[in-house]
């Protein structure tokens, strides 16, 4: 559940793994959704998988949330028959990652959790997990293609359109705050455009042929006591 407290200011010194910053072009970041360690584990797992000599190996993906005093979440474990390229592997990865996230999310809204959280489906949540696969998969320095802004401009958005949990997206396109001091142009969010660096792998799809058989697609797990949400 994300806070005012959370805007960070991305020009400060230091290494950058959590906290909430504005992008003009994917709008709000989580940067602990854009991590990407979840999807360099997943490609770990392959890599080990691949060089196993089985037919098949399992990869497992999960998301969680610590409530309280336990954790809970989705995962999704698949079967993937050897003799994957780096290519396919990211394009599985990338299929794996949104099937799970968009369940983890739908998780979030349950009525059970929805009293605690307004999480699910957060403005930020799904094109965060979607920059944390490509800081994985194909590893840089993306922030100047972003176009971040300072805290403050950052910050101005947020007290002008209120808390992100307000603001739902369903979608891993990004959802933009127009800036407030712009008297120019309406202040009303809106659905933007990915950049073209991330839509340049496409998600598997062939469900229909042996490449991948679904073990298990969003379920749920709990994972332990006061694991943080990767």
């Amino acid at each position: 559940m994300s806070k005012r407290k959370d805007v960070i200011d991305p020009w400060a010194p230091g290494e950058k793994d959590t906290g909430l910053v504005y992008s003009e072009v994917l709008g709000w970041i989580d940067l602990g959704h854009a991590r990407g360690s979840d999807i360099t584990d997943c490609l770990g797992q392959m890599e080990r998988g691949e060089a196993s000599g089985q037919p098949y190996y399992l990869v497992e993906y999960r998301q969680t949330m610590s409530l309280e005093s336990f954790s809970t979440g989705r995962c999704s474990r698949w079967n993937i028959k050897r003799g994957r390229t780096l290519g396919e592997r990211h394009s599985i990865t990338l299929a794996l990652m949104m099937e799970t996230a968009i369940a983890f999310e739908n998780w979030q809204t349950m009525p059970f959790f929805s009293w605690y959280t307004d999480s699910g489906f957060s403005a930020e949540d799904l094109v965060s997990d979607l920059l944390g696969f490509y800081k994985a998969v194909r590893p840089q320095n993306y922030w100047p293609w972003l176009k971040i802004v300072s805290k403050e401009a950052a910050l101005r958005r947020w007290d002008y359109y209120g808390a992100l949990g307000s603001f739902k997206n369903r979608g891993f396109n990004p959802l933009l705050f127009p800036d407030p001091a712009d008297t120019r142009i309406p202040h009303i969010p809106y659905k933007g455009r990915l950049p073209n660096f991330m839509m340049s792998i496409r998600p598997f799809t062939q469900f229909d042929s042996d490449i991948v058989r679904r073990i298990d697609a969003g379920a749920q797990v709990t994972v332990g006591w006061d694991v943080k949400k990767k």
